[in-house]
């Protein structure tokens, strides 16, 4: 019986990898595994087996898979309305935007479907109110080398990294890049044609970089000085994502533009630009729009979601306290595996290894153990649990990369 089982698992998955090769554009490496299942940190593939989350969908499922709050608004919105266009007012979009202005910078937000979209909504915002208001020869963006915003033209032509950019030239004028965390090129590539400087407070997709103490209050002070729009791109560190709500917390300044995506939705589609009311003027009907964003559906799990991590204080101070005793396993495992591992960055519950090898063996190795990890920049295993992690679950992700680093 057992056997039969195994068989038709392997039947199974293996008509459902044919079928994915067959349908879908070759966009991803695929590992080669189904989820069909998810709760909390734990997920299940089509053959039943089950895996510990490391990776919640990249930062997004920050309450863990199916947190009960989340599913229960989905249902219940479902049932009552899904979809009507932004030419109407919605109940649940207003309720979810004073969610975002009352804890936050903010005076107002624009919804669409997600991180490239938002960023490309603070691209054209600063780009038009710089124009209307400071010069109309004020275009330039500079982002820093090693960024990810995106994969729309625009924020294509924002992330700094050209590994992305192969095959799809010309790109977008008007961007520059400067190393993350040197304030002194980032000043000298200061121009009267910079209209905006555009960062992640840590850098995701980069390797988990974090900038020293006091370099986002300089970069404050040289957008004020200079007539610059601030853009923080909160993509993947905002939702409590660092410990903090937003992560400019962490610094004491505030930007003039932040994007949202991934977390906000508790793992449906959906990203929000945020903005002071003096920049936001320089949007009016018709100067941008989004079909889909902000729908009854989508808006409903996002005020779960940000309820639920704002209810009690339990989730925010999870994230610092299990952010600080992942960063100290990983510290440990450092110095078991010296010759393996260069170093250990995080804040919260991003966390980054960075190794003297190739990440990509490690993470597969670890999928045949159990565990979902991620690999970026190469060589850097990037931790993104859902804020829920207990003690227990980060102890059985350091046992399992313990054996297979130490192999």
């Amino acid at each position: 019986m057992f056997l039969a089982v195994v068989l038709f698992s392997i039947m199974e998955f293996s008509k459902i990898s044919e079928d994915s090769e067959r349908y879908l554009l070759n966009t991803y490496n695929r590992l080669p595994v189904a989820l069909r299942k998810g709760r909390g940190i734990r997920v299940w593939a089509s053959d039943g087996r089950e895996y510990l989350d490391f990776v919640s969908g990249i930062a997004t499922n920050v309450l863990g898979h199916c947190h009960p709050k989340v599913v229960i608004a989905i249902q219940k919105q479902a049932q009552r309305l899904i979809h009507v266009s932004n030419y109407y007012h919605i109940e649940e979009q207003i309720k979810l935007a004073k969610l975002l202005v009352a804890n936050s910078f903010a005076d107002k937000t624009f919804f669409c479907n997600s991180g490239a979209e938002a960023n490309e909504a603070a691209i054209k915002l600063a780009r038009k109110y710089a124009k209307e208001h400071y010069s109309q020869s004020k275009f330039k963006i500079i982002t820093a080398l090693n960024s990810f915003h995106g994969r729309t033209m625009a924020t294509l032509s924002a992330t700094g990294q050209e590994k992305f950019h192969k095959g799809f030239e010309p790109l977008l004028s008007g961007f520059s890049y400067v190393p993350y965390d040197d304030f002194d090129a980032l000043s000298a590539a200061v121009d009267k044609e910079t209209c905006a400087i555009m960062l992640e407070p840590i850098q995701g997709e980069g390797g988990i970089r974090i900038p020293s103490a006091d370099y986002m209050k300089k970069v404050r002070e040289l957008c004020d000085a200079n007539e610059i729009i601030l853009i923080f791109d909160e993509v993947q560190t905002g939702m409590g994502r660092t410990g903090c709500l937003f992560a400019y917390e962490h610094f004491g300044i505030k930007p003039d533009i932040m994007t949202l995506a991934k977390g906000l939705g508790g793992g449906v589609p959906i990203g929000s630009m945020l903005t002071t009311n003096k920049f936001a003027s320089a949007f009016q009907p018709g100067n941008h729009a989004s079909t889909f964003g902000g729908n009854p559906l989508v808006c409903a799990a996002a005020v779960a979601t940000i309820e639920t991590i704002l209810e009690d204080g339990f989730i925010l101070d999870n994230c610092r306290r299990m952010g600080e005793y992942l960063v100290s396993k990983l510290n440990l495992l450092k110095s078991y595996h010296p010759e393996q591992i260069a170093e250990v960055r995080g804040k919260g519950l991003i966390a980054g290894m960075e190794l003297t090898r190739d990440g990509l063996p490690i993470v597969k190795a670890c999928l045949e153990k159990g565990l979902l990890i991620n690999c970026t920049a190469g060589n850097v295993l990037r931790f993104t649990p859902p804020l829920i992690v207990e003690e227990n679950e980060i102890d059985k992700l350091i046992d399992i990369l313990d054996e297979v680093i130490g192999k």
